[in-house]
C-alpha cells in the first residue's frame, strides 16, 4: 500500500487540470478557429462550439460520475470500462485508444514543427522532427513530475498569448457590423467550408482533450476527487475562452480575412511572437501529454495481463516509479508515425477511437444507473438523460465525421473483442457484469458464469429467504423487507409446515396475499412450502440445495418474537447461516413499538479493524452499512451512524470522514464516535424508529433481546457473509 500511495503524487491542478486544458486550448484554436467564425459567422461559431462542448461535456459529467463511484486504477477510462463490463470490452477499447494516443503524440509534433518552420525556414523537416520529439522524450524521462513542471510553463506562456489576442481589440479598428451567420464560403487554398457539418468537424478535434487528466489516474493523489473537479473545470474555463475568441475574430477582422488568412490571431495580436509561442506551446504540451499519457494506458492493459508481455511491459522503474518499458514500446510507435511522414490518412481512425471511448463511459453509467444496484453510489449523480445524450452524440458524430472510417472502426473494436474474450482473461478486482446480465435477462446466466463463476462484490444486492411458521411472523416483517429488498432486490419466502391445520391454511393464503402485495409494488417475490421435520434441519437444508442454483438468495431475513422463542433454534441457525456463507438479518420488533414512523434509524458499528483502510475491510459491518443506506433511502429519512469503541482514541475524527467518504453515506447521514459500552449508549439513545446493529462472536441472542427490551426500539441484527463488501 505504501508504494503505490507513493506512486499517486499529483493533485487536480497539475494532474488533471492543467493537461486537459492544454490539449483543449490547442493547434486550432490559434490557427483554423478564426476561419471557422470566418464561415459560421459568430453565432455559427459559438453552436459550433456549444454542440461540441455538449458531447465533450456530458462525457466528463459521466466520467465524473463514475470516478466518484469506483477506486479508479492505472489507466483513465480502460480502467472504467473494465471494472463495469469486464476486461475484454476495456482491453478491446483500450488497445486501440493506447494506439491513438501514441500516434496523436507524432500528430503533435508535425503541428509544432510546422509553426516551428515559420522561425526556421531553412532547416529540413525531418531533422525538425527528430529534435523535437528527442526534446519530448527527454523531458518525460526524466520524470512525469518534470514534464508537469515545463506544462506550468507552458500554460503561462498560452495565458500571455491569450491576453495578446484579447489585446489586438484596442490597437485596431474594429469591425461592428460583423455577420451572426456565415454564408460558409469555404477558403481561398481550396479548403472547403461550403457546409455547417464541414466546418464543425474541422473543428472538433479541438474539445476532444476531455480524457487527458483521466489517462493519469494511477499517478493521482486522489483520482475520485481530482478528475471531476478537474476536469468540469477546464471544460467550462475553455468554453468560455472560445465563446469569447468567436467575438474577438469577428471584431478585428472581416469574413473575407478571417477565412483566408489562418493567422489573423497571430498577426493581429497585441505581441505576435508570444501568440506564436503560445501555438507552439500548445502542440508541445500537447506531444508533451499525449507521450505522458499513452504510456500508462499501456501500463494498465500489461498490468491486466492483456498484452503478450504483460509483465514486461507493467514494469516500473525501481527509483522513480515510472513505467519506463511502455513508454520505450510508445516512443517506437511514435517513431513509426514520424517515418509515415503524411498522417491524414489515419488521423479520422484516431478520432473514431476517441469517439468510441468517449461513447462507452456514458453507455457504463447508462448501464451502472439503470442497474440501480447498491454499489452504483456515485457522490456525483446524473440524470439518465446526460449519458444517453453523451453516448449518442459520439456515435452520432463518428458517423457524421466519416461513415466507412466509423464501420472500420467499429469492426475493429469488435475484432479485438472477440480476440480477447477467447483468452478467458481474469480479473482480480472484478466487474459488475454479472449483476448486469442477471438484470437484462435470464438467458444470460450462462454467458455469466462462464465469465466469472463466483459472484462479484459489486453485483450484491439483498436477496432475502425468508422462513416463516407464523402469519404474525411475516405481518411484522412485512413493510421492512419492502424497505430492504427495493428497488432491485428479492424476497423467496420459504413456507414451513405448520402443525395446525387451519393455521397452516391460513398461513398459506397470508403468503400468498403478501407476494402478489409485493409484485404489486414491483418486486420480486416468491414462495415455496417445505414439508419439513423442524425449522433449523429444513432452513439449513434449503440454504443448501439453493446453492446450486444462479438466482440464489444471499441472505436469511427472520423475525423473532421476543417473549416466545427458543435460543437454541436461533444459535444453531448462526451456526448454519455462517457454515452456508448467508448473511443474515435477525429482526427482533419491540412489542408495542414495531418500526413506529420510519423516519430515523440508528446504526450501530462496532469492531472495526485497525488496519480497515488498508485492507478495505471494515469487519462484520457491511451488510448492516448497506441495508441502513437501503433502508433510508426508502424511508426518506435520517441516519445516524454510531461507531462503537471500548478503547480511547481507537477511532477519530479523521477516521470518521474517511469512512463517510469511502462509504458514500448520504448527503443527511450523522456520524460519530461512541466510547464506552454498546448497551448503555443503546439504552440511552431512544430517538430512532429502529436500531441496526452488527453481531459479534461473542453475543448471544439473549444479549440482542435485552438491547431491544432496554431501549424500547426494535433492532435489526446483521451477519456478513463473504459476498458483501460495502466499500466497493
Amino acid at each position: 500500500m505504501n508504494s503505490e500511495q507513493s506512486k499517486k503524487t499529483f493533485g487536480t491542478f497539475a494532474g488533471v487540470f492543467t493537461p486537459t486544458t492544454l490539449t483543449i486550448l490547442g493547434v486550432i484554436m490559434y490557427i483554423r478557429y478564426s476561419w471557422v467564425v470566418g464561415n459560421a459567422g459568430v453565432g455559427g461559431a459559438i453552436g459550433i462550439v456549444l454542440l461540441a462542448v455538449a458531447i465533450t461535456f456530458t462525457t466528463a459529467l459521466s466520467l465524473s460520475s463514475i470516478t466518484t463511484n469506483v477506486r479508479i486504477g492505472s489507466g483513465g477510462a480502460f480502467s472504467l470500462i473494465s471494472q463495469s463490463l469486464g476486461v475484454e470490452i476495456g482491453g478491446a477499447i483500450g488497445i486501440p485508444f493506447y494506439f491513438a494516443q501514441a500516434i496523436a503524440v507524432a500528430m503533435y509534433v508535425f503541428g509544432f514543427r510546422e509553426g516551428l518552420q515559420m522561425l526556421l525556414p531553412e532547416f529540413n523537416p525531418l531533422i525538425l522532427d527528430a529534435a523535437v520529439f528527442s526534446v519530448i522524450m527527454v523531458i518525460a524521462f526524466i520524470s512525469t513530475s518534470f514534464a508537469f513542471k515545463i506544462q506550468y510553463i507552458i500554460l503561462g506562456i498560452i495565458v500571455l498569448s491569450l491576453v495578446s489576442i484579447f489585446g489586438s481589440l484596442f490597437i485596431h479598428d474594429l469591425n461592428y457590423d460583423f455577420q451572426w451567420i456565415g454564408d460558409f464560403a469555404g477558403s481561398g487554398d481550396g479548403t472547403g467550408g461550403d457546409s455547417f457539418w464541414i466546418v464543425f468537424a474541422v473543428f472538433f478535434p479541438a474539445v476532444t482533450g476531455v480524457m487527458a487528466g483521466a489517462n493519469m489516474s494511477g499517478d493521482l493523489t486522489n483520482p475520485r476527487k481530482s478528475i471531476p473537479y478537474g476536469t468540469l473545470t477546464s471544460v467550462v474555463l475553455t468554453t468560455i475562452i472560445y465563446i469569447s475568441l468567436a467575438f474577438v475574430a469577428a471584431l478585428i477582422a472581416s469574413p473575407e480575412e478571417l477565412v483566408n488568412n489562418y493567422n489573423i490571431f497571430i498577426e493581429k495580436s497585441l505581441y505576435p511572437p508570444i501568440v506564436l509561442a503560445g501555438l507552439l506551446g500548445a502542440t508541445l504540451s500537447s506531444a508533451l501529454g499525449s507521450f505522458v499519457g499513452a504510456p500508462r494506458i499501456l501500463l494498465a492493459l500489461g498490468e491486466k495481463n492483456i498484452l503478450p508481455k504483460s509483465k514486461f511491459i507493467a514494469k516500473r522503474s525501481s527509483r522513480r516509479g515510472e513505467p519506463v518499458h511502455a513508454m520505450l514500446i510508445t516512443a517506437v510507435i511514435v517513431i513509426i508515425g514520424l517515418s509515415l511522414r503524411n498522417l491524414n490518412t489515419i488521423a479520422p481512425l484516431i478520432t473514431m477511437f476517441f469517439m468510441i471511448t468517449y461513447a462507452m463511459v456514458n453507455v457504463i453509467v447508462l448501464i451502472e444507473q439503470s442497474l440501480n444496484l447498491p454499489s452504483f453510489r456515485p457522490t456525483l449523480r446524473l440524470s439518465m438523460i446526460i449519458p444517453a445524450l453523451g453516448a449518442l452524440g459520439s456515435i452520432a458524430m463518428m458517423f457524421i465525421l466519416n461513415v466507412m472510417v466509423a464501420i472500420f472502426s467499429l469492426v475493429f473494436i469488435i475484432v479485438f473483442y472477440l480476440y480477447l474474450m477467447s483468452l478467458r482473461l481474469k480479473s482480480e478486482a472484478g466487474d459488475s457484469r454479472s449483476g448486469l446480465f442477471t438484470a437484462l435477462a435470464e438467458w444470460a446466466t450462462k454467458k455469466s458464469n462462464e465469465l466469472r463463476k463466483e459472484k462479484e462484490v459489486r453485483s450484491w444486492r439483498p436477496d432475502l429467504l425468508v422462513p416463516v411458521i407464523r402469519a404474525k411472523d411475516l405481518r411484522s416483517s412485512f413493510k421492512l423487507i419492502y424497505s430492504i429488498i427495493k428497488p432491485q432486490g428479492s424476497a423467496k419466502i420459504l413456507l414451513l409446515k405448520n402443525t395446525d391445520e387451519k393455521e397452516q391454511r391460513y398461513l398459506q393464503s397470508f403468503v400468498i396475499k403478501s407476494v402478489r402485495k409485493f409484485s404489486e409494488l414491483k418486486l420480486s417475490a416468491s414462495y415455496t412450502m417445505v414439508d419439513n421435520e423442524g425449522f433449523n434441519p429444513t432452513v439449513n437444508a434449503s440454504m443448501q440445495s439453493l446453492n446450486a442454483a444462479f438466482f440464489k438468495p444471499n441472505t436469511i431475513f427472520v423475525s423473532l418474537d421476543s417473549s416466545d422463542y427458543v435460543p437454541e433454534n436461533i444459535n444453531k441457525l448462526y451456526q448454519d447461516t455462517r457454515k452456508n456463507d448467508y448473511g443474515m438479518l435477525l429482526y427482533i420488533p419491540y412489542s408495542t413499538a414495531s418500526l413506529a414512523i420510519e423516519k430515523s434509524i440508528h446504526l450501530w458499528l462496532k469492531n472495526i479493524p485497525s488496519d480497515w483502510k488498508e485492507s478495505f475491510d471494515i469487519g462484520n459491518n457491511n451488510l448492516s452499512i448497506l441495508t441502513s443506506i437501503l433502508m433510508s433511502q426508502n424511508w426518506k429519512g435520517t441516519l445516524n451512524v454510531h461507531v462503537v469503541c471500548e478503547e480511547e482514541n481507537c477511532f477519530t475524527s479523521d477516521d470518521i470522514k474517511r469512512l463517510n467518504y469511502m462509504v458514500r453515506f448520504p448527503k443527511n447521514t450523522n456520524l460519530d464516535v461512541r466510547q464506552g459500552d454498546l448497551k448503555e449508549h443503546v439504552a440511552r439513545g431512544r430517538s430512532a424508529d429502529i436500531n441496526i446493529f452488527t453481531t459479534f462472536e461473542d453475543m448471544k441472542i439473549e444479549d440482542m433481546v435485552e438491547l431491544v427490551n432496554s431501549s424500547r426500539i426494535s433492532g435489526l441484527f446483521c451477519l456478513d457473509s463473504s459476498q458483501i463488501n460495502a466499500l466497493v
